[in-house]
């Protein structure tokens, strides 16, 4: 074989000639394979044309790819890609502020032994752990001691302010977890009781536990009236209801809610509650649902659009074939679709649309009210007709007033916690566990709505003074 490094000129140009050669004649050649696969796939897609109109296709088979039947189509029909949904934030996968950096390097090379120094950070390695669960059980002694001179005995006060709230031998911080157990945890007395003794060995009775959650209860009732000047202060405040036990007697619960407060009371489902809890100075809007109690309020008012809409749906459904409850309930769907959609616009805007919305409504409901009419009506017809016909100045009050939402569902996710608990529990079993509950929950409800943890609010709580 010719080295190339010891080759003259002369011979280095043959090479380069002949390479060039056979560079033009294998062209030749892939050029005329490419014709014959071209040929090929013409004649293959002509016989597949011809059998696919000799054998006869199923009912069930697709041809609208314009391929044979029972062939699958050369390429997939086109589809409008979905936009991909952004992955929710996982705090399992945020970096922490490490409390403590453990530093591992080795001394010696594995290979050699030769001892090492310096480094650079190659990864690191996040570990998070709760240190071992301990009971630390203080005993405070006072001596008293006599003075030399006037002959008094002297004790020391006890100054546990902020580490234990009244005559308790229960810490603040051990009574806000009981607390927190109960109220965020919605967990029974005994689970909470067997979980103290599994994590750290404590072993307290279940009326140890029921005081812990009276005493926050009754620190808490100093917070409970801010919250209740906080609802009456409000520009909008949502009520609703829902039913609850006591020792075995029916009765109900009534949240009054902000977007930053909450409030729970249990009594009766008369109005005087609804006058005694907002007070007669209360300027604001009420937002509600058409319970008989909030039709003689003489302020503001604003009908829920949820519970209205959520009874034409069902009218709806209980009537498909009839035109004339379909051809309605798409119109007043329409109708708070069209405000619903002015929500952004500015008030003089929704004042106009409201103006406008008003007789169309009415005109709306206006065929299906007298009881005789050419043809029947469905009662359930006619009662929402009419519901719309007397109530339709508060339907439209979130048009007119700012900030003011066309639907109740606040005070429905208020609600919904407290509903879970009566589905767990069944209710309280004495006037004091309902009051109990009721400021919990009120506590509780505010400090989600406001962001703030729970544990550290208890612990606040505790340390102010109340009036035995």
């Amino acid at each position: 074989m010719l080295d190339l490094y010891q080759a003259t000129r002369d011979e280095l140009i043959r090479i380069i000639l002949a390479q060039q050669d056979l560079i033009a004649d294998q062209e030749r050649r892939l050029t005329a394979l490419e014709a014959q696969l071209t040929e090929a796939q013409g004649t293959m897609a002509r016989l597949t044309t011809q059998l696919g109109a000799l054998i006869p296709a199923s009912p069930d088979a697709d041809t609208s790819s314009g391929g044979m039947a029972g062939l699958k189509p050369t390429e997939a029909p086109a589809r409008d890609k979905r936009p991909r949904r952004k992955r929710a934030k996982s705090a399992a996968r945020q970096r922490m502020v490490p409390t403590a950096r453990i530093v591992h390097a080795l001394e010696r090379c594995p290979d050699c032994g030769a001892p090492l120094a310096g480094g650079t950070v190659k990864r690191t390695r996040e570990v998070i752990e709760l240190p071992a669960p301990t009971v630390s059980v203080t005993e405070h002694v006072y001596l008293e001691r006599r003075c030399p001179d006037c002959g008094r005995r002297c004790v020391p006060p006890p100054e546990l302010t902020g580490i234990v709230a009244g005559q308790s031998r229960l810490g603040n911080r051990l009574v806000s977890l009981i607390a927190v157990l109960r109220e965020t945890g919605r967990l029974p007395f005994a689970t909470i009781q067997t979980l103290l003794q599994i994590i750290s060995g404590l072993d307290l009775s279940v009326g140890a536990l029921v005081g812990a959650v009276h005493c926050v209860a009754t620190h808490g009732n100093a917070t409970l009236a801010h919250l209740k000047a906080a609802i009456r202060a409000s520009p909008v405040v949502h009520a609703d209801e829902t039913g609850w036990r006591e020792a075995g007697h029916n009765g109900y619960v009534w949240t009054f809610s902000t977007p930053t407060t909450r409030l729970f009371v249990r009594d009766t489902r008369e109005k005087r509650v609804l006058t005694e809890m907002l007070g007669e100075t209360f300027a604001g809007v009420l937002v509600s649902d058409f319970y008989g109690a909030y039709t003689g309020y003489t302020g503001l008012h604003q009908y829920c659009w949820a519970h209205l809409l959520r009874d034409l749906h069902v009218l709806a459904t209980d009537h498909p074939a009839d035109t004339r409850i379909q051809g309605w309930a798409a119109q007043v769907q329409a109708y708070f679709a069209q405000m619903q959609a002015a929500l952004g616009a500015d008030a003089p805007s929704r004042i106009r649309l409201a103006a406008q919305v008003r007789p169309d409504l009415a005109a709306c409901c206006a065929p299906w009210l007298p009881a005789e009419t050419d043809s029947p009506v469905v009662p359930a017809h006619r009662r929402l007709c009419q519901r719309i016909t007397r109530f339709l100045p508060e339907l439209l009050t979130f048009l007119t007033e700012e900030a003011v939402p066309p639907t109740n569902n606040a005070a429905e996710r208020s609600l919904r916690p407290l509903v879970i608990s009566r589905k767990i529990s069944g209710g309280t079993r004495s006037a004091l566990g309902s009051t109990t509950k009721m400021t919990l929950a009120s506590l509780f409800g505010t400090w989600h709505l406001q962001g703030i943890n729970p544990f550290f609010a208890c612990q606040d709580v505790l340390t102010t003074p109340y009036a035995e």
